[in-house]
């Protein structure tokens, strides 16, 4: 008498909210339980998993059945339908495999059975290649549709604030916020004609109690995220970058010439920021006394009466506890210069005893320079003093090193860590 075969039922799911996928999920265990019933199978595990099977080896249960069957701990699966354990090539591969070496004697479905023979295989092949069409066509159909909703002016995905996604009547459509689309137009002419900045920006919305859809404020990033999106005056880009616009069906709130007047004020001439590239040496060592946040840098061009910009590098508070914290910045020269200044106030010891050697070996490079240097600015009186400190050789690279060595200077020694009124201070 042959011994039964130890099946596993598999259950799954996707595509749907994870609520109703459980819901269905379960309906198939149930299903498939009472059809085991009726036909004597041993069912020797129940397995499933909320899980597309649109791609190759994405499904870790899928994965490990398949394991377990070659390890012979299974020989027939029980599941609802072909297309639960296929719908891609690679995994439709590796049952068939299975089945030509006689790992897997059975597949049970509901109303169907594939044993191992070359027309049942066959027949299999054909439906998980069913399946694997159906979603083929659903990806083209789909890239179909959003393409022709551009063409028609309409963005897909969420409309930007200041606008709402609206559905009647089986017609989906943008229309302007009334209630936030006012103070959006009024901060791009803030920009544009008063010459706010960011922060400004961020500051009157959150007295104006501007919020996002899920009532939250909004930080001044997303502020210059809303100052460069072209949606505003009537076009957009889609996907992102593509290089691929659309004139908008939807109403603009701005002009397109307050919108290139704001871009110029962003740019202000110089070229324009990618956020995050730019390393600042003393990002991030320093807090402000006021309010505890920690300070950042930030470039600003500043533009001279002949049409020229002129550069410099600011440290301040983020701002990200009080908005409206009133701590001044401090120019990064300036704040080099209060470095130094404390340096110089350390003794030789306090220096060596909180810098490592691999450090000191790093600041070593700089003593045929430091040297040259005292030998320039000594008098011709004095006797030329052929050791250099290990201060000397911090002072110097407080100023020319690396942002690397300056950021590890800065956080070892004991210098004062938190800013006020533009002051170093402890």
């Amino acid at each position: 008498m042959q011994e039964p075969l130890n099946y596993c039922l598999y259950a799954r799911k996707s595509s749907e909210s994870d609520e109703r996928q459980a819901m269905s999920i379960d309906s198939q265990i149930k299903e498939m339980l009472a059809s085991a019933e009726k036909e004597g199978l041993y069912i020797k595990e129940i397995r499933q998993e909320s899980h597309s099977a649109k791609l190759s080896g994405a499904r870790p249960v899928f994965s490990r059945l398949i394991e377990d069957i070659r390890s012979s701990k299974f020989d027939g699966i029980l599941t609802w339908a072909p297309d639960r354990l296929s719908r891609n090539a690679g995994d439709l591969g590796m049952i068939v495999d299975l089945m030509d070496n006689g790992k897997l004697q059975s597949i049970k479905t509901y109303g169907q059975s594939f044993s191992n023979t070359p027309n049942d295989k066959f027949l299999l092949m054909i439906l998980c290649s069913q399946a694997k069409l159906e979603n083929d066509n659903k990806g083209v159909n789909v890239k179909r549709g959003i393409r022709t909703k551009c063409e028609m002016g309409w963005r897909p995905s969420v409309a930007p604030l200041g606008y709402m996604n609206r559905a009647f009547g089986g017609v989906k459509d943008i229309i302007i916020d009334p209630e936030r689309a006012p103070l959006i137009k009024e901060l791009f002419e803030k920009v544009a004609y008063y010459y706010y900045s960011g922060r400004q920006i961020k500051v009157w919305l959150d007295d104006k109690g501007f919020t996002t859809r899920k009532l939250k404020r909004i930080s001044v990033s997303m502020v210059y995220l809303m100052l460069r999106n072209p949606f505003y005056y009537g076009y957009f880009e889609f996907p992102v970058g593509s290089g691929k616009w659309y004139k908008g069906s939807h109403e603009p709130i701005i002009t397109k010439e307050t919108f290139d007047e704001v871009q110029k004020e962003l740019d202000d001439g110089h070229p324009p920021k990618v956020w995050g590239k730019k390393e600042f040496p003393y990002k991030g060592l320093f807090s402000c006394y006021a309010c505890g946040t920690s300070v950042c840098g930030e470039e600003k061009y500043r533009k001279r009466k002949d049409g020229t910009s002129k550069h410099h590098i600011y440290y301040h508070c983020t701002r990200s506890r009080n908005p409206k914290c009133k701590e001044p910045c401090i120019k990064e020269k300036d704040l080099v210069k209060q470095i130094r200044d404390h340096i110089k106030h350390l003794t030789e010891e306090m220096i060596a005893k909180n810098i490592p050697v691999d450090l000191k070996n790093r600041l070593k490079q700089y003593e045929p320079i430091v040297k040259e240097i005292n030998f320039y600015s000594q008098s011709i009186y004095e006797e030329e003093d052929e050791l250099v400190s290990l201060k000397q050789l911090v002072l110097y690279a407080s100023v020319k090193a690396p942002i690397d060595i300056k950021r590890h200077l800065v956080a070892l020694l004991p210098l004062p860590k938190k800013l006020l009124n533009a002051s170093l201070t402890n």
